[in-house]
């Protein structure tokens, strides 16, 4: 790849990711209400997200042998009572991921 090749393409990703990032303000800016899909994608997506992770995370857990997917299971239940105490996807996701790293550092996963 030529230097102009790499140029190029971080501003290409730059201007996509201003885009998109500004695109909502421009759309909505002037209505009193947002639409009801965007009120249902609000309540849905921190879920939805949280699910992608989750089968994300657990696709490679061997379940044949018990120390292969304990640290993982406590890890899940961590942040899932987290998640549900709190509402707090930043919180959940920042919260389970250090208690699977520790848990990894101790040999249970």
């Amino acid at each position: 790849m030529t230097t102009l090749y790499m140029v190029l393409a971080i501003l290409v990703a730059a201007g996509c990711t201003i885009g998109v990032r500004i695109l909502p303000f421009l759309i909505f800016s002037k209505r009193k209400e947002l639409p009801k899909i965007i009120v249902s994608l609000e309540h849905t997506l921190p879920q939805a997200v949280m699910m992608a992770l989750l089968f994300y995370c657990i696709r490679n857990v061997n379940f044949q042998h018990l120390h292969n997917w304990t640290g993982t299971i406590i890890a899940v239940t961590v942040t899932a009572c987290l998640h549900l105490w709190r509402r707090n996807v930043l919180l959940s996701i920042i919260t389970g991921t250090v208690t699977y790293m520790v848990l990894l550092q101790l040999g249970l996963s």
